[in-house]
């Protein structure tokens, strides 16, 4: 179901950042769809590919694009087990993912460019900088609620008291964060810059086209939309279902099963309810971001992005702290 939910979310995810950034600045822009519509474009078309490249060059679009599906395969919908889940899969998330951006950076080498080898040596440094805070904060979760698979953490972490709220803003903090920087957005980098020396992930593609470039696009945006329901899952309010899942309970003990049918309704309309709202906040707050926040200078983001890394230590902390296993 995650998996359907987050392919369908794409559809209108990169959409909304395109809208929210033309009215941010005073215009109409396009339509939401109007993202892939440029896709299905690229789609029909034949790639340019250089003598110079090789295999790599070729294969690299397509390991990306499955990378990127194989990953989304083991994320759950709230309420709900995934597709591949098991004991540890956010080790295998986050290495599936590292996995695609491996290919992509070996695919920007094999052309020879060196504004390429520029893009995709910023790329390695950046994602390698992320990654501890990625592993920390699913430490840190694993050690809160005793589980290490992703649907089981999602489902036994709760809001409830002021440490889970502290935890719950600080995970989410990091997870929108990480997105922007795994998807090359504001404040690493600028998809709109055409400058090479300051470009990281469009110098990456330059000399990608036709049908290779939209499998590159069509997998930043499922990459997008797979850190999205993420964040959703945290975010669905697991009491508010609780309390319907008691008043269901209720109604059995009447004897009333038809209301009791109604009850299973609603819980999913909750569920997806909350999930495309997040999912369209999320996508509106990168477009206002990028539009009322300046890139940071190249020489300041790994700073920023080992920032990271220490407020996802805060957080281990805090649960050392909270489970009594900090001497």
């Amino acid at each position: 179901m995650g998996f359907i939910l987050a392919i369908f979310t794409a559809l209108f995810f990169p959409g909304i950042i395109l809208r929210v950034k033309s009215l941010a600045s005073g215009r109409k822009g396009p339509g939401i769809l109007q993202p892939w519509k440029n896709i299905l474009v690229l789609l029909k078309k034949g790639s340019v590919i250089s003598s110079t490249t090789s295999f790599v060059f070729r294969l690299a679009p397509s390991v990306y694009l499955a990378t990127v599906i194989c990953a989304l395969l083991l994320l759950p919908f709230p309420g709900m087990n995934s597709s591949l889940g098991f004991e540890g899969d956010f080790v295998l998330f986050a290495y599936l993912l590292a996995l695609g951006k491996f290919f992509f950076i070996l695919g920007a080498l094999d052309t020879g460019s060196s504004f390429e080898g520029m893009g995709a040596n910023r790329e390695a440094l950046y994602s390698m900088l992320a990654e501890p805070a990625f592993f920390i904060l699913f430490g840190t979760l694993a050690l809160l609620t005793g589980h290490t698979s992703m649907h089981q953490i999602f489902d036994t972490f709760q809001f409830a008291g002021h440490n889970s709220f502290i935890i719950g803003f600080i995970a989410v903090y990091l997870l929108v964060q990480i997105a922007m920087i795994e998807n090359s957005r504001m404040p690493v980098d600028d998809p709109k810059t055409h400058l090479e020396l300051t470009m990281i992930h469009e110098v990456m593609i330059l000399d990608h086209s036709g049908f290779d470039l939209a499998l590159v696009h069509i997998g930043t945006t499922l990459k997008f939309a797979t850190y999205g329901l993420l964040i959703a899952n945290f975010l669905v309010p697991v009491d508010a279902r609780q309390l319907i899942v008691n008043g269901e309970q209720l109604i059995l003990n009447s004897g009333n099963g038809m209301v009791n049918n109604i009850g299973h309704g609603w819980i999913a309309v909750m569920q997806f309810g909350v999930y495309f709202i997040v999912q369209i906040v999320f996508a509106a707050l990168i477009g206002l971001m990028e539009s009322f926040r300046a890139r940071k200078k190249l020489v300041r983001n790994p700073q920023f992005i080992v920032t990271l890394n220490s407020i996802a230590l805060v957080a281990f902390i805090l649960v050392l702290l909270i489970t009594f296993k900090m001497i």
